[in-house]
């Protein structure tokens, strides 16, 4: 393993089921593998809806799979969860906002993992009350102030700017991992990224 630590971006969308079981990994992750995420929200439902993508809205015997699948994942993973949970999020692009300002602040992260918490073990969405607040003073922040921020022209061009750049990069769903250009979809995909990020190949020998 080299001695700097790689660099992976992870494109998440507060309101994507499948990234929970993301965020509550990378940090474990980045203590035993010589890797370092950086956090970038994105507004994903921007982009599915211009791709006419609808992936569970109607479908319920795959949202029926999707829940019981997410809750095999967890499992194995040792992470608690209650499914089904809310979905989909009333405040979706909001919660996102709140993420952009908290990428801008140094504390997007600790924001991010503990509004999927409350999200997937208490059934409270992101974006909206008790959950919110909760989720900011939890991670020491005034929902007040962070609220009003989160609702400025600056944070929407912001959260708007992120997204046509993780599309730009031919992402189309949430998690992805981005390493340089290359891109990994789905929590499923982490260990890829990882790979490529080391060795750029997935092939065990590093051969390419």
């Amino acid at each position: 393993m080299r001695e700097d630590h790689v660099a992976i971006d992870f494109w998440f969308s507060i309101g994507s089921t499948y990234t929970y079981l993301s965020v509550m990994r990378l940090s474990d992750v980045e203590r035993t593998r010589h890797v370092r995420f950086n956090w970038r929200p994105f507004n994903v439902r921007e982009i599915m809806l211009e791709q006419n993508n609808r992936p569970f809205v109607g479908k319920p015997m795959k949202a029926a799979y999707m829940w019981r699948d997410i809750q095999r994942r967890a499992g194995m993973y040792g992470i608690p969860l209650q499914v089904p949970v809310p979905y989909p999020l009333q405040e979706m692009e909001f919660a996102n906002r709140v993420a952009i300002v908290g990428a801008s602040e140094g504390w997007c992260e600790t924001y991010a993992v503990e509004t999927y918490r409350c999200w997937f073990q208490q059934g409270l969405e992101p974006g909206s009350e008790p959950n919110l607040s909760d989720s900011l003073r939890k991670v020491g922040q005034d929902p007040s102030r962070v609220i009003a921020v989160a609702q400025s022209d600056k944070t929407g061009r912001e959260l708007h700017a992120a997204t046509e750049e993780a599309q730009s990069l031919g992402i189309f769903g949430a998690p992805t991992f981005a390493v340089g250009r290359e891109i990994f979809w789905g929590d499923d995909r982490l260990e890829d990224a990882l790979q490529w990020a080391e060795f750029g190949s997935l092939r065990s020998d590093g051969r390419k």
